[in-house]
């Protein structure tokens, strides 16, 4: 069996998935049990106030440490990552944030002897060369952007841990993840949550992947519980470690544009295609997560339409209550 997880640490707890999980986590081990942290993005009150939360660096040893140790984290959810979008912009930047930070995190787990570290990985490490329908577990890693190399190496020296020092590391490899709760953080498949938002708001998106360009998709219900699962899983009957294949379906724009136009006729898409249609077009276009289901028992509860249904019952919600966009329905 897996160590038991008392006191947890999630860094980059205000991003997309941080930010959900989080309170997940608070909902399931206690609020005061798991500790939130985050770079300069100030958090919501919601995460600010229902547990606590520190402004810390994850390239710095000292400051992660410190919090560490005040709180005696056995656990250490380990989200904070420059995405594939923002890292093409600024490469160096990606770099150090995701290669130092998780070598920071894994060794002050190895230092205390901690229960678990979890590092998500992504379908960015998929590239030329790998299967594009049904992309295996095992294949061909030789990624187009820094943010797929960073993750390639950070699976790698994620597994060396685990056979090198016997640590406890775990790993999914994300697809596109979908919220109703937080807005995308410059990532390739940020379309997919943006398109909701215009469609309530103007009734119109202009996508910046073209229509036929399909990618695996997972909405954020099925990511918390996929991440939250494979914590708890007994280490045992893992063969695998910090590569899990895991998705929910797999969409193109021109489809999710159709399933949202079931509910909303009047809504149209336009496409204007930038950089980040070539590194769509280097991933996969459908996972095949066997490992997961076989390992883990991993099964997603949520296909296009009904993900479609409750992203639009949510939205549509906030969009009444005048804050679809945070404070207000004003995209800026």
């Amino acid at each position: 069996m897996a160590k038991e997880m008392k006191n947890i640490l999630v860094t980059g707890a205000v991003g997309q998935i941080g930010s959900e999980l989080t309170m997940a986590l608070r909902e399931k081990y206690g609020a005061q049990n798991v500790v939130a942290t985050g770079r300069k993005t100030e958090p919501s009150a919601r995460l600010r106030d229902s547990g606590p939360f520190y402004f810390i660096d994850v390239t710095k040893h000292r400051t992660v440490r410190e919090v560490v140790e005040k709180h005696n984290i056995d656990t250490i959810y380990h989200m904070a990552a420059i995405l594939s979008g923002t890292g093409e912009k600024n490469p160096g930047l990606c770099w150090n944030v995701n290669m130092k930070g998780m070598i920071i995190a894994l060794e002050i787990a190895r230092e205390l002897e901690m229960a678990r570290v979890i590092l998500p990985s992504s379908i960015a490490v998929f590239g030329e060369g790998c299967p594009q329908d049904l992309t295996p577990q095992e294949t061909v890693l030789r990624p187009k952007t820094v943010y797929g190399i960073t993750k390639v190496a950070g699976e790698l020296i994620c597994d060396y841990y685990v056979d090198r020092y016997g640590l406890d590391v775990r790993g999914l490899r994300y697809p596109g993840i979908i919220s109703a709760e937080t807005m995308p953080g410059g990532g390739t498949t940020d379309y997919a949550v943006e398109i909701f938002y215009e469609a309530i708001r103007v009734k119109k998106y202009t996508s910046f992947i073209g229509p036929e360009t399909s990618l695996p998709m997972m909405y954020m219900p099925d990511c918390l519980k996929a991440t939250i699962d494979i914590a708890e899983a007994p280490f045992s009957k893992l063969e695998h470690h910090s590569d899990f294949n895991v998705s929910g379906f797999s969409i193109n724009p021109a489809e999710l544009a159709a399933e949202i136009k079931k509910h909303i006729p009047e809504f149209e898409i336009s496409y204007e295609t930038d950089f980040r249609q070539a590194i769509a077009e280097s991933w996969p276009n459908s996972i095949d997560d066997s490992a997961a289901r076989e390992e883990w028992g991993w099964e997603p509860a949520y296909d296009l339409a009904a993900m479609t249904e409750d992203m639009l019952e949510k939205l549509q919600a906030r969009f009444a209550e005048g804050t679809l966009y945070g404070e207000s329905n004003d995209p800026k």
